[in-house]
């Protein structure tokens, strides 16, 4: 006689109903922690880019500008659009024809949102302070303030974590 090997009802129904609880559990887990990771790279990526800008300044003798764009090629828009790096040559802390785009940050993701009590832009001058600039930028996503993100400008450049206004 010949044994059939297989599974049965109940262990396949018992295997079903584990693999669902696994996975009630886990998927919002997996949520959270992509929000939490989506929130970091964008404050951080911010981070780099002022960084990138008070570097650029010193470097190039010349000031850098980071300002708010919703196009990638000029200032304007929210700070949630994206923005862009810029050689600043008059100064004016709008981008004209002939100052080069350095970087270019597209729209933020998730539904985040990038506020600043700084306004639309920071300057850097040739010696790596943004005077007139101090002020805070605020990330939040959807969950609220309890998650926000924040960082500080100050007027002689530097940026730290923490201290900014609820979104």
């Amino acid at each position: 006689m010949k044994k059939i090997s297989g599974y049965t009802l109940i262990e396949l129904l018992i295997t079903a109903v584990v693999v669902s609880l696994i996975m009630a559990v886990g998927v919002p887990s997996v949520t959270l922690f992509i929000k939490n990771d989506r929130l970091s790279t964008q404050i951080n990526t911010l981070v780099g880019h002022l960084a990138l800008a008070r570097s650029e300044a010193v470097t190039r003798h010349r000031p850098v500008t980071i300002c708010a764009s919703s196009n990638s090629t000029s200032c304007g828009g929210d700070w949630s659009d994206g923005w862009i790096l810029f050689t600043d040559l008059d100064n004016s802390g709008t981008r004209s024809a002939d100052e080069d785009i350095i970087r270019v940050q597209q729209e933020l993701k998730g539904n985040n949102t990038l506020s600043s009590t700084t306004g639309a832009i920071v300057t850097y001058d040739e010696r790596g302070f943004s005077p007139n600039t101090n002020g805070t930028f605020s990330l939040c996503d959807d969950r609220g303030i309890s998650y926000m993100k924040s960082i500080t400008i100050s007027n002689t450049g530097r940026v730290k974590k923490g201290g900014g206004d609820p979104c």
